[in-house]
């Protein structure tokens, strides 16, 4: 009852405070006194802990928790005043079913033991060891939100776009809703053959009236009513055994309305008699791969846009047109396919180049992780935060022996793509994220990690967060924002259209008048 009374008075606080701050601070100096008060009794022995970000993997990660241990209470933090990170910004319109957990994660955020604080950017607004002295263990899941280059000449060429980028922006992250994408190209190359890749492919080449009734954003639909990409070609340095897209992805694709699939049978000629020997989940990605390329039935269907595959091509230029900045194709080397001890293969560059003509590349090749606070270690390398199963490694400490367990810092943790890089797909991370949970769990109740009894939680950071002009959304603030977007969706005939100017979410949040949504 106290946490539930507590959620509700600071949502009604935060909105005194940012129209009337005196009374705000008064008002908030009493719920304080009050929630010390709670802490220091009845809940001075349950354990309070804080997860940044609040997409799939923390949202997995707050749910195990809960699940696992009776007491505990959890405080989920996210930068935007939104919530659910991967899951509303990363997810194709068009599957809506794979977005169907954010419905569990919206049942966690109303548990009585969980809250949700928007519009508090941890790196910025809080940093790390505010939060370890307020929370008896903290766990980092705030996602990739960078992406790897090549590194090549040309990259910086106008019609040049990472593929994350694209995504967010037809998906309505704030963050790149103005990327406005040139697609005056017939042709467009997508370097990479991941999920990511054959969504990015799937958008440019579906008719626009089978988007139309999905949650993609009304910026995109008329940019995309404009397109003249015709031609999609989805290009990976290794060969047809080791793309990483999913045979759902595939499937869909080759089914695609209007388009037709041309792979070069070449490729899949030689392949054929190892198809029997591999694991069957690979191998029915293969067939139809296989069947795709050699089925003359398929590649004589009529369409008036097409995609292709090409294999063992590593990009070494970006092209464009002399005296210009915009580009014109892709200079590829092509690779020899060399096996390693371990079983793996390896593209080793043979010298021989050829060139793409097109004027569209989409950068495909893999998100990663930043830190957000210098005082936590990170290997910018990996993009990932140093960590042993999840439990964050303190690698500034010094080791007796290079037999002696690295240092952990206490009650540090991190979970998903920020601990493991960004692989797998949602259920990846949520078995990664059950694992992360379950550990904390197990420290929390062998006293490995102990329980403070100071207070502590939110209400021991919200005196700060004031001070340095914050103003956290709460979850029933952003049931407002939802219901304002699926209102905005039902007259498009739409699930929703996503706001994505951060003012105009927090001034639906707090129930202001906002007299220029386009601001």
């Amino acid at each position: 009852m106290w946490i539930a009374l507590g959620r509700c008075l600071a949502s009604k606080l935060f909105l005194v405070h940012c129209r009337s701050p005196p009374l705000g601070r008064a008002v908030f100096r009493w719920l304080t006194v009050s929630r010390k008060l709670n802490c220091m009794t009845a809940e001075s022995d349950r354990p309070h802990i804080g997860i940044v970000g609040s997409g799939p993997a923390g949202f997995y990660t707050a749910q195990q928790i809960l699940k696992s241990h009776d007491d505990a209470l959890i405080d989920i933090y996210e930068r935007l005043p939104v919530p659910f990170g991967l899951a509303r910004f990363g997810i194709a319109p068009d599957h809506p079913e794979t977005k169907n957990c954010i419905n569990q994660f919206s049942s966690t955020a109303q548990s009585e033991r969980c809250s949700f604080f928007g519009n508090v950017n941890i790196g910025k607004d809080l940093n790390i060891s505010e939060l370890l002295q307020a929370y008896d263990a903290v766990i980092l899941c705030y996602g990739a939100e960078d992406d790897r280059t090549f590194g090549i000449p040309g990259e910086d060429l106008h019609g040049v776009y990472s593929a994350r980028a694209f995504v967010e922006w037809y998906n309505g992250l704030p963050a790149n809703s103005q990327l406005e994408p040139d697609l005056s190209a017939e042709t467009a190359v997508i370097l990479g053959q991941g999920n990511v890749a054959l969504d990015v492919a799937r958008i440019l080449l579906s008719p626009v009236e089978r988007l139309e009734k999905t949650d993609i954003c009304e910026h995109a639909i008329e940019r995309l009513r404009k397109s003249c990409v015709k031609t999609v070609h989805i290009v990976g340095r290794r060969g047809p055994l080791q793309v990483a897209f999913t045979i759902k992805e595939l499937r869909e694709m080759t089914k695609l309305i209007g388009c037709k699939a041309v792979f070069d049978p070449e490729d899949f000629k030689p392949i054929q008699e190892k198809i029997t020997s591999i694991p069957r989940p690979r191998k029915r990605l293969t067939e139809l791969m296989s069947k795709t390329a050699l089925d003359e039935s398929i590649s004589q269907k009529t369409a008036n846009k097409e995609w292709t595959l090409k294999f063992q091509r590593s990009p070494v230029e970006m092209l464009s047109a002399p005296g210009r900045a915009k580009l014109s194709g892709v200079r590829f080397e092509i690779n020899d396919l060399v096996e390693q001890n371990d079983g793996s293969i390896q593209a080793r560059g043979t010298g021989v180049y050829e060139d793409l003509p097109c004027g569209l590349v989409f950068r495909s090749i893999g998100y990663k992780s930043i830190p957000i606070d210098d005082q936590i270690p990170f290997d910018k390398r990996r993009g990932v935060i140093p960590n042993i199963n999840g439990r964050v490694i303190n690698t500034g400490g010094s080791q007796e022996s290079c037999n002696e367990a690295p240092p952990l810092i206490p009650g540090l943790y991190c979970s998903g793509w920020v601990r493991n890089g960004p692989v797998g797909v949602i259920a990846t991370t949520m078995n990664d994220a059950f694992q992360t949970g379950e550990l904390v769990v197990q420290d929390l109740k062998s006293g490995n990690v102990r329980t403070k009894r100071s207070p502590k939680g939110f209400y021991a950071l919200a005196n700060s967060l004031i001070s340095r002009g914050v103003r956290p959304v709460f979850f029933d603030q952003w049931h407002k924002i939802d219901q304002v977007e699926q209102e905005r969706g039902r007259e498009l005939g739409k699930p929703r259209e996503k706001i994505i100017n951060v003012k105009e979410m927090l001034n639906i949040a707090y129930q202001r008048e906002n007299k220029d949504r386009t601001e």
